[in-house]
């Protein structure tokens, strides 16, 4: 990309209407997994094949999320995100017809499959968007302050979608038909998706297709510290599927199981609101640091969880899971705009964020599983398995930069 370096703040180089369209651009992702898990368990009865689909959807996620990746910092996102968008929206809509009409197994699964693969990418190229123009078009002066404030704000945003998402997914549920949060995830597939991608900021992040761009080897994507964070993503992924199943079938066994969406949400409040005053901490306050803090909150809160055998429990330690994640998930987004190789900032992002759904899904599938062989309590533990990896390669990571330094 060229370079236009001038005085201007992020936001008036982007315009106060992208946010809101890169916002609700993540809505299907955020509601695909929950929406598909619901939409089965209440068709079929079993939250095993729920978890399953919803696994499913989460490998094909993860399949195609580097390959869009690559392809969008091989031809920039306009031309990646309009088709898979277009695509995605059509398969959401066909999904409840394949599972209200009683169709095979194995066909649910392939549906599911190919939600996945069509997934659309909003949260990691709106990161790599703001991020590519606030190093290319800000002032230099305010150029780290920028990146920190992207860095918190996206994070923030994607705790808010995930919040958002579930609970849209378990108040449409509800209040309409179980099949309605797949229905509406495919309109906002068809509608904001499309704005996203066409935005004319995706042509200040991708530049001029005919000047040559410096790309680093897909070698350098894989470096150690790139697998570190995409590690502690997957284990961040662990936490929000086991936890997403886990509270599921703890509300099917008070009766109501639509409510779990709306309970999941309840971690997000808290876990957005702390992503958003990240950007407030001091910098002596390291991201090396910030991991090791709100990772041990996390494996705190989760603990507290695993042990809770009410409602009113089961809802405070949600909050304060929200406490946890929301910070690392920042720190880890953060370390990931440091680490990015020349050229590769989009595949490292969706690297990532393949890596957190993949996690979820197959966590959920593992969770449902064990749920239904065993019981909601026993369910209800995989949280803190998740939540000690998250801690553990924050460990891992501080070693590391310690030899670094070394």
């Amino acid at each position: 990309m060229t370079s236009i370096v001038d005085d201007r703040s992020l936001i008036q180089h982007t315009g106060w209407g992208y946010f809101p369209v890169a916002f609700v651009a993540r809505l299907p992702f955020a509601m695909m997994v929950v929406g598909v898990l619901t939409l089965v368990a209440s068709a079929t009865g079993s939250v095993a094949l729920a978890g399953l689909t919803s696994g499913v959807v989460g490998v094909g996620v993860v399949v195609a999320g580097p390959i869009i990746g690559d392809l969008v910092d091989r031809h920039g996102q306009r031309a990646v995100l309009v088709p898979v968008g277009l695509a995605n929206g059509i398969l959401l809509a066909l999904f409840p017809v394949v599972v209200l009409a009683g169709m095979p197994e194995p066909l649910m699964l392939v549906a599911a499959a190919l939600i996945g693969l069509s997934a659309p990418q909003a949260a990691a190229l709106s990161r790599t968007r703001l991020v590519a123009i606030a190093r290319d078009r800000v002032h230099g002066a305010r150029r780290e302050r920028t990146l920190s404030r992207v860095m918190s704000y996206e994070s923030a945003a994607d705790e808010t979608a995930f919040v958002i998402g579930p609970v849209l997914v378990g108040v449409l549920a509800a209040f309409l038909a179980p099949w309605a949060p797949i229905a509406v995830a495919a309109a906002l597939s068809f509608a904001f998706v499309t704005a996203f991608a066409l935005h004319p900021t995706a042509a200040l992040a991708d530049g001029d297709p005919a000047v040559p761009t410096e790309r680093a080897p897909w070698s350098a994507v894989l470096s150690r510290p790139v697998r570190i964070l995409a590690a502690a993503t997957f284990g961040v992924g662990l936490f929000f599927g086991s936890t997403l199943t886990s509270l599921t079938a703890f509300a099917q066994s008070a009766g109501d199981g639509e409510m779990a969406g709306l309970l999941y949400g309840l971690m997000g409040v808290g876990s957005a609101a702390l992503a958003l005053t990240v950007m407030l901490l001091p910098a002596r306050f390291s991201l090396r640091a910030r991991w090791l803090v709100f990772g041990g909150v996390l494996v705190a809160s989760a603990a507290g969880y695993a042990l809770s055998r009410d409602l009113p429990a089961v809802i405070v330690m949600l909050c304060l899971m929200g406490l946890g994640v929301g910070p690392t998930l920042v720190t880890l987004f953060s370390l990931a705009g440091q680490r990015s190789p020349v050229g590769r900032s989009a595949s490292v992002m969706t690297l990532l964020g393949s890596s957190l759904t993949l996690a979820q899904a197959l966590s959920s599938a593992v969770t449902g599983a064990l749920a239904e062989a065993t019981s909601a309590q026993v369910a209800m533990a995989l949280p803190l398995v998740a939540s000690v990896l998250v801690l553990a390669l924050g460990v891992a990571n501080a070693a590391q930069t310690r030899r670094r330094r070394r």
